[in-house]
């Protein structure tokens, strides 16, 4: 017997003629997921992907259960096309089962993909079902939400499983493009980045950090954030742009209830001239229609006229409790919400205008030297690449 990880996908498998490219960047998605792992050997099978390394089982299914187009993931066995090998695979996983979670009732379920196995799937049900109850005897069969499920899948070997982790789904990073992700360091942004790269872009994360107004804790607040979403995107390329005189500029020449949009214009204006060195084609924020008064419907278009780039809004539908429950599956909800403040909300003015006019949010900015402010800020910008920690956890 073989062991090895039995990786499922779901939407490249409609992708007709693109689905071999999609395929291509899954398997070097998931070798550059085991790296470090010793020695990685990744196939793809009969519509299954098979992954052997030699590595600890838990950290294996952690890095495959956060590849994005990657929807389960099942520790298997690889038999030849033999009942009695099949059987004894059949035993280890049951052995393994009744260690892990003393279940009490059992069923076997066969695909037999290909038909030549000279068995039908209800013949092989039979007989494996038939032999564990002789090896288990306090094991009762039931074919209706039993306790565990002995899964036999018959393909170039017999491959058989007992636990299936979900993965997350989506497409693979790097099959829909670049885009430019703006991390604020809260909750919702990098949920939105998230998204983005399970729709399979390649995300490049912007903070905008104004030192000495927003604290160093609040950047690294921001790098920590970047490092575990890291863990589902791939090594992160992070821009640190310095906001400082920006935000500065803006407190002093600019009407008090604008401050905010006039912010967040030049951020886009900052996230445009970044994404041309980066050959990335959209922007992406963590906006939610109604949430704050610079997500009205007005402000957002008020914003989003300083860019000629598409502004993509992952979370635009969603509310503030479904961001959070997002937040937290994807682990990054904890070090969000720690107490360090970013640029935008440190000068929140008492009554942000809510529904503002583009014409006058324009004049606003009449007096403020955009062009040197914008270049100042680039030439000052820091890039730090990011990687994901050493070890991660099962799904």
């Amino acid at each position: 017997m073989n062991r090895l990880y039995l990786a499922s996908y779901g939407e490249i498998a409609l992708k007709g003629g693109n689905r071999p490219f999609f395929l291509r960047r899954l398997l070097r998605n998931i070798e550059e997921a085991l790296e470090g792992l010793g020695e990685v050997w990744v196939r793809e099978r009969f519509g299954r992907i098979l992954v052997r390394a030699g590595a600890e089982e838990e950290e294996v299914l952690a890095r495959l259960c956060r590849v994005f187009g990657i929807t389960s993931v099942s520790p298997a066995w690889a038999v030849p096309w033999d009942v009695e090998a099949i059987a004894r695979a059949a035993r280890s996983l049951v052995e393994e089962a009744i260690t892990r979670d003393s279940p009490s009732t059992f069923k076997v379920e066969t695909r037999r993909a290909d038909k030549r196995f000279p068995m039908t799937s209800m013949e092989l049900n039979a007989r494996i079902g038939a032999y564990l109850r002789e090896q288990f005897p306090q094991l009762r069969v039931r074919l209706e939400d039993p306790d565990l499920v002995i899964s036999i899948e018959i393909r170039q070997e017999a491959y058989l499983y007992s636990r299936r982790l979900p993965g997350p789904g989506g497409l693979p990073v790097g099959t829909g493009g670049r885009a430019l992700a703006l991390i604020s360091g809260g909750i919702d942004s990098p949920v939105a980045a998230w998204m983005a790269a399970k729709r399979g872009l390649e995300v490049i994360p912007v903070h905008f950090h104004a030192f000495p107004f927003t604290s160093e804790r609040s950047k690294e607040k921001v790098l920590e954030i970047c490092r575990i979403l890291s863990a589902w995107t791939g090594p992160l390329k992070v821009w640190v742009v310095h906001f400082t005189e920006i935000q500065r500029a803006i407190q002093l020449h600019a009407p008090e209830d604008l401050r905010v949009l006039l912010m967040r214009r030049m951020m886009m204006r900052l996230a445009e001239r970044i994404a041309r060195q980066e050959g990335a084609l959209a922007i992406v924020t963590g906006e939610s229609l109604g949430q704050v008064a610079s997500q009205t419907l007005e402000s957002i278009a008020a914003i989003e006229a300083a860019t000629g780039l598409p502004v993509l809004r992952p979370l635009i539908g969603f509310d503030k409790a479904e961001i959070t429950a997002r937040a937290r599956e994807i682990g990054t909800y904890a070090v969000s919400i720690l107490p360090y403040e970013d640029c935008c909300s440190l000068f929140l003015p008492a009554h942000p205008r809510t529904r503002p006019d583009l014409q006058e949010v324009v004049a606003g900015e009449a007096s403020l030297p955009i062009e040197r402010l914008l270049e100042e800020a680039l030439e000052r910008s820091q890039v730090e690449v990011i990687r994901a920690p050493t070890r991660t956890r099962a799904g």
